[in-house]
Parts: structure tokens; sequence; C-alpha cells
């Protein structure tokens, strides 16, 4: 079982993409983490995509595409995988439907966790964390006990700058102009399923397990 997962920023798709990968004993496939794998193993791969990333430009889709291939080419994928953040736009979805086709290979399905922005802006907006710990919270689900006060070590909260509404504005502009697009991609190909994700995160789970089978 081969899945993509999509879905805004602050949708929740991480999360979900964790559950799936551990209810139906499949890795959870991060390109962050991958790309940073071969980096620190010194792969060939990795020391291509850290010439780009050094002088901080984007690694080329068919490069990435190499560096995923290899990963889901592992013993632990023989069973599928849960793609995290890849593909994120037209050409990086084609260059990987080429390449899997290659192999005789597909996606089995594309789900979209699909919440409006505005939920996600009060979501993130509301994320509050601790610099000096690491702890975070929320102003309405995970609250500290002390409003603005870290429960673990006592230092003050922050709103990080990555969470303020016009930065989270800024970063939904950017997936409705450049992610956006794969939803009609892979509704083409039959494979695209959609679940509510303004939900409980176990409702939205439930929902994708019933899609999974």
């Amino acid at each position: 079982m081969k899945i993509i997962m999509l879905g805004a920023p602050g949708a929740g798709k991480g999360t979900q993409a964790k559950m799936i990968a551990k209810e139906y004993g499949i890795p959870h496939v991060s390109t962050g983490d991958i790309f940073r794998a071969n980096i620190k193993e010194g792969t060939e791969l990795g020391m291509e995509a850290k010439g780009y990333m050094d002088k901080g430009l984007l690694v080329p889709d068919e490069l990435t595409v190499k560096i995923l291939l290899d990963r889901v080419a592992k013993d632990d994928c023989k069973n599928g995988y849960v793609l995290d953040g890849f593909p994120r736009t037209i050409p990086q979805a084609e260059v990987l439907e080429d390449a899997l086709n290659k192999l005789n290979d597909k996606i089995d399905f594309a789900i979209d966790v699909n919440v409006p922005d505005e939920n996600i802006i009060k979501r993130m907006s509301g994320r509050r964390a601790c610099l000096k710990c690491g702890a975070t919270y929320h102003i309405e689900h995970v609250p500290p006990k002390k409003e603005g006060i870290c429960d673990v070590c006592g230092e003050p909260l922050v709103l990080r700058d990555d969470d303020k509404p016009e930065t989270v504005k800024n970063r939904l502009d950017v997936y409705h102009k450049q992610t956006q697009p794969l939803i009609d991609f892979y509704s083409e190909r039959n494979i695209l399923k959609t679940v509510d994700g303004t939900v409980d995160m176990m409702d939205v789970f439930n929902a994708i397990k019933a899609i999974l089978g």
C-alpha cells in the first residue's frame, strides 16, 4: 500500500502519516529525513544534494526522486510506505509517476487532509513554545497550567515567527499556488481521497482507516 499525504501546512498530515505508518507497519517516509540521512551517511546522492543545499539552491526534482526511490527500494518498504512532504508540485508528481511507471509501480492512494485556511491560521497562531526546553502548548487545546509560563521549566512561552498569522497566511498562499493543483492531478488518476481535517485527530484517523481498509 503506497500512500501520498496531501494537505496544507498545519492540517495535521504529518501526524496522520505517522499514525498510518504505525497502524499498517509501513515506513513513514519524509523527504527531509531522507536528505538528512543521506548527507549524514555521506552517500553519493546525499553529497550531490548537499552541493545544492550549501549554495542555498533547491535540490532538483530528478535528484529528489532518485533519493526517494533509493529509500523506498529498501526491504522495510516492500509492503508499502507513506510519503509525507513530497510531491509538492505538479512537476515533482510527474517525475515521481514516470520513475514509478518504469519500475512497473504506482501510488495507491493520495489522501488530502482538508482544513479551511481560517481554521489553520487559528490553530497555528494558538501554538506557544518554550525556547528553553522545547515544550509546546496550545492556548485552547493544550494550555499551560499558568498562562504564558512553561509547565516544565517555568520560562516564558512565545509565539514563534513560523506560527504568526501573517507567516501562516504566506505559507498557505504558497501551498494553494504550488500544491493545491496536485489535488486535481491525483483526482484525474482516481486515487484521491479527501478527509475532513477539522474534526478530532482520532476521527480523522478512523476516516483514513475506512478508506485504506
